[in-house]
């Protein structure tokens, strides 16, 4: 499995732009217009799997879906088809690990579904560390003035599952300078 150096553990942005969805990365973390291809954004969940785009030509993290999680196959095969669909290089897929940096089952988890996605897609699926990114999807929703009673509902729709594949990506971009 393609890691590198996005397994390290990366520190969150002190402040994020107000958007929920679209958020212009290419400016606040002077990424390189050019990039080597497109990358989606995973927030893998027991339940639900947020996707969100990277388009090196836009520089932007959009928020595309959120996949009610089926059987493994069948969610392997969805992803697959949406990378292709979407002419994808690679996935960053978020790793969930305990706040002392150690994985724990939902991180071993992710891994062994990633390795599947990698055999499945034949792309490369890369981790970003992503600790507290549901929180903070949830701290922007309320910011964007979300009542608690709306974001309950948003949340079984799978909005903070997309918003944190955002935040994954939007961290992957900015820590790696895009795609390389």
């Amino acid at each position: 499995m393609a890691t590198g150096d996005s397994d390290e553990a990366v520190g969150r942005q002190p402040s994020r732009p107000d958007t929920i969805m679209d958020v212009d990365v290419s400016r606040e973390a002077g990424v390189a217009e050019e990039r080597s291809g497109r990358v989606l954004g995973l927030d893998i969940g027991r339940r639900r799997i947020g996707i969100a785009s990277y388009d090196p030509a836009e520089g932007i993290v959009r928020g595309l879906d959120t996949l009610q999680r089926r059987t493994p196959q069948e969610d392997l095969v969805r992803l697959s088809r949406i990378a292709a669909e979407r002419r994808a290089t690679a996935f960053v897929s978020g790793l969930p690990l305990n706040m002392d940096g150690t994985e724990g089952p939902q991180a071993q988890m992710v891994r062994e579904f990633c390795e599947r996605l990698e055999k499945n897609s034949g792309l490369p699926v890369l981790f970003q560390d992503e600790r507290l990114t549901s929180v903070e999807a949830e701290g922007r929703l309320r910011e964007a003035g979300v009542s608690l009673k709306r974001m309950l509902a948003e949340k079984r729709k799978g909005a903070v599952d997309r918003m944190a594949a955002v935040l994954v990506l939007e961290d992957y971009v900015a820590a790696h300078g895009g795609t390389e």
